[in-house]
């Protein structure tokens, strides 16, 4: 298989000098740029997959109608944090 260029990025002299006071010792501006170019992928390939499991669930909860409504979790999560913050003024008076 060919391999591919990446498209050059225009950019300021500024910044261009900032790449390259950020270069590790042996490393090279164009792996820097494809290094940070695969770790936006995965990010982007990890998001899409987080949300399309988030909606899957949502969709499950709702067809099986076992969801906890919110305020329930709200009301829950005030009640853990209203008891944290007495445990923690009872050991710090």
């Amino acid at each position: 298989m060919k391999t591919a260029t990446i498209p050059p990025v225009r950019t300021t002299p500024e910044f261009r000098q900032e790449l390259e006071q950020s270069l590790e010792e042996g490393e090279t501006l164009a792996a820097l740029v494809e290094s940070a170019v695969r770790r936006e992928v995965h990010r982007r390939r990890e998001q899409a997959d987080f949300l399309r499991r988030g909606l899957a669930a949502i969709a499950r909860t709702q067809s099986a109608g076992d969801g906890v409504p919110a305020d329930a979790v709200l009301s829950r999560l005030d009640a853990n944090l209203a008891a944290a913050r007495r445990k923690q003024a009872a050991r710090f008076p």
